[in-house]
């Protein structure tokens, strides 16, 4: 049977970090994949008065970039989540029966304010094994 596994990300400059978390998560077994990614790059402000679409545009560039770099033999999916990145989890969850989540953000002086704490949430609000990566996109 194969893994479900969540990746929630918010970087696509270097996937071979994700990649490999991925495989280990799958430890040898078929693995489905969905891909979600959060429209985090926005001011405040534009959150505010719901000017996200550049951020949405982004985010889905980012989760098609990270979905097609992964080598694995199931389903790969992709969507744009929620801007909070703990409710993007929990929205993919409830059509994505995951058995682990993969959460890769910016390191701490480079996360957005939507990211920044978004790993540790993780970490206590579901009742999974979560993974933390944090990549630099520099």
């Amino acid at each position: 049977m194969a893994r479900n596994i969540l990746v929630l990300t918010t970087v696509s400059v270097d996937v071979g970090p994700i990649t490999r978390q991925v495989q280990e998560a799958a430890g040898g077994d078929s693995v489905n994949v969905r891909v979600v990614t959060p429209a985090v790059k926005q001011s405040p402000m534009q959150w505010l008065t719901n000017e996200e679409d550049d951020a949405r545009i982004d985010a889905g560039q980012t989760a098609e970039a990270v979905a097609e770099a992964l080598p694995v033999d199931g389903e790969v999916q992709t969507e744009v989540g929620d801007s909070d990145p703990v409710q993007a989890i929990e929205d993919a969850l409830r059509t994505f029966p995951a058995d682990e989540i993969v959460v890769a953000t910016r390191p701490g002086k480079d996360a957005t304010w939507l990211e920044q704490g978004s790993a540790e949430r993780a970490f206590q609000q579901f009742n999974l094994p979560v993974r933390r990566l944090t990549i630099d996109e520099k």
